[in-house]
């Protein structure tokens, strides 16, 4: 089932995402390698905040969110407030030394205000479009407000 699943798969590349009024990423080490310095997903992302159309992303997908900057040259998370999985979840199973980036450092550092509660506790923060949860906790939570934007 799962070898058939990886074989039919779309490209997020062969996607109308114009046809979409949402987009969820889910967590996984696996994007602070693939998609935070992915040139389509980092347009995806700009052009949905753009048309202020919902961007949800759990655990470690706010790393996306490191290189994406508005038409006026700014990172977009400046000012913006956020979350995704903290340094301290990170180092309590002994894998912050062994990434690519901080996901809450490279954030921090280009001026997102990050909301953190207590390791693998859910949290959801929600600014504008840009909606985020912190750990796999959150994923239900911010689920469930995405679904409740839509519904607006």
């Amino acid at each position: 089932m799962a070898l058939f699943a990886a074989k039919h798969t779309r490209k997020l590349r062969n996607i109308d995402v114009e046809t979409y009024d949402a987009v969820f990423f889910p967590g996984g080490y696996g994007l602070l390698w693939d998609l935070a310095s992915d040139s389509f997903a980092i347009k995806l992302i700009r052009d949905f905040h753009a048309a202020n159309r919902p961007i949800a992303m759990v655990c470690h997908a706010p790393a996306i969110l490191r290189d994406v900057k508005k038409a006026n040259g700014e990172y977009l998370v400046k000012g913006v407030s956020l979350t995704g999985f903290k340094n301290d979840e990170d180092t309590e199973i002994e894998l912050l030394h062994h990434l690519l980036f901080s996901l809450e450092d490279e954030l921090k550092g280009r001026g997102a205000k990050y909301v953190s509660k207590a390791n693998w506790e859910a949290n959801v923060i929600v600014d504008g479009p840009l909606m985020t949860g912190q750990s796999p906790a959150s994923a239900a939570p911010l689920a469930q407000a995405l679904a409740e934007r839509l519904k607006a």
